[in-house]
């Protein structure tokens, strides 16, 4: 897995099958029905003190055809995506860079960055193909605080 998905920046606004959306400002693309993304879109919303960030389901019209324009499956639990400035990043890579981008606690998760990339994909494949498993489901969607709904778009 690349963390890095080589495609010209803003590839994805030529693309008539990609409803508009606000893309002024990073947007991470997660599970609506993983526990463990809700959790991690709530806590970007907590932390993201800026109010940069946008959020969308993957399961969205929005984030299936974006998934799909960067060739990732929505229905695949290693599908996540992060655009920042244009570019679209994955696997643990995007974690950090979402984590860098929030600041103060974000930045725990830069030691990450110190594993080879082949240790990082493995240990992101683990936890993304058995979160449910290990911490359930959860609607991202389903009454979200207001905080949230202010950021979900698709």
């Amino acid at each position: 897995m690349t963390a890095l998905i080589h495609r010209a920046d803003f590839s994805y606004r030529a693309e008539p099958a990609i409803p508009a959306f606000d893309d002024g400002g990073p947007v991470a693309f997660m599970d609506g029905e993983c526990a463990l993304c809700t959790r991690g879109a709530r806590l970007i919303c907590k932390f993201d003190r800026r109010g940069e960030f946008r959020i969308a389901a993957t399961q969205s019209d929005l984030g299936r055809a974006m998934l799909a324009h960067y060739g990732l499956d929505p229905a695949d639990p290693d599908s996540w995506l992060y655009l920042e400035d244009g570019r679209a990043y994955t696997s643990i890579d995007a974690i950090i860079r979402v984590g860098r981008r929030i600041g103060g606690w974000g930045h725990a998760l830069r030691p990450l960055a110190m594993l080879p990339r082949p240790v990082q994909d493995w240990l992101y494949r683990r936890l993304a193909r058995n979160r449910y498993a290990l911490l359930g489901r959860a609607d991202m969607c389903a009454v979200p605080d207001p905080a949230l709904r202010r950021r979900l778009i698709g």
